[in-house]
């Protein structure tokens, strides 16, 4: 039996790389996939590709801040599907910009898709998964959610704030069956970083500071978000799964 079966998600962020993957991925495992982004021709080429191989999938464009947009997208998942029980809080912003040098509406910027957005999804979603009898809320945060580094300042702060979000999000929800997990990853081959990796010198530092000795795959990631969506990690609620290739053991 495939690890997702009759099982119904909701991904953000799906329009490319990271999110992308695991709709398709979710949808191999047997899930119904909702796939949402604001870039809703990229969701809708993506969506059309999981269905001619037989999986099931619709797209619905969404703007992450908006909880107009989330109470619609809810209700379309559940209405086309009918329950909701994996959410994976996907969608998220990149910057480098530091504390000393980052404008008011930079942060406000960063925290309204990586903190608020998740937030707004985490809420909406609730009285879905309850419906449904419960369900896993997984939430995308960083190791700049967990340690600091010489760069950037409100991503950091997001994705810490996400990490504390869904310790929040578990215990008060464990009682509705409901959990929530964050993944933080370290560096990963996406359109996020690519500049960072775009040299042979960019690359080799990067690489030098992580003790496997490699950038981590979208791959990497997209399993360890599929375990937190099974079954198979029923007895997690309120963990952090970090898939860094140990840069935060150093």
């Amino acid at each position: 039996m495939r690890r997702l079966e009759n099982k119904v998600a909701l991904i953000t962020g799906a329009g490319r790389g990271q999110g992308e993957y695991e709709s398709k991925l979710f949808a191999e495992e047997g899930a119904s996939v909702v796939l949402c982004d604001v870039d809703a021709d990229s969701c809708e080429r993506i969506t059309a590709d999981i269905i001619s191989k037989g999986g099931k999938a619709a797209s619905f464009k969404l703007d992450v801040t908006s909880e107009e947009g989330w109470i619609s997208a809810i209700d379309f998942a559940t209405n086309l599907f009918g329950n909701l029980d994996i959410l994976v809080n996907n969608a998220g912003i990149y910057s480098r910009v530091p504390i000393r040098e980052a404008s008011e509406k930079e942060f406000d910027r960063i925290l309204s898709v990586n903190l608020k957005g998740v937030f707004l999804g985490t809420k909406q979603s609730i009285p879905a998964m309850i419906a449904s009898g419960g369900g896993s809320i997984i939430n995308i945060s960083s190791t700049a959610g967990l340690v600091g580094n010489t760069g950037s300042g409100a991503y950091g702060a997001s994705k810490g704030g996400v990490r504390a979000l869904t310790k929040y999000t578990a215990v008060q929800h464990a009682v509705d069956r409901i959990r929530a997990n964050s993944v933080h990853p370290g560096p990963i081959e996406t359109e996020m970083i690519a500049d960072n990796l775009s040299t042979p010198e960019g690359r080799a530092l990067s690489e030098s500071r992580i003790p496997l000795g490699r950038i981590g795959r979208i791959e990497d990631v997209a399993m360890g978000v599929l375990f937190l969506a099974s079954d198979e990690s029923s007895y997690m609620t309120g963990s952090e799964l970090v898939i860094d290739g140990g840069i935060t053991a150093q």
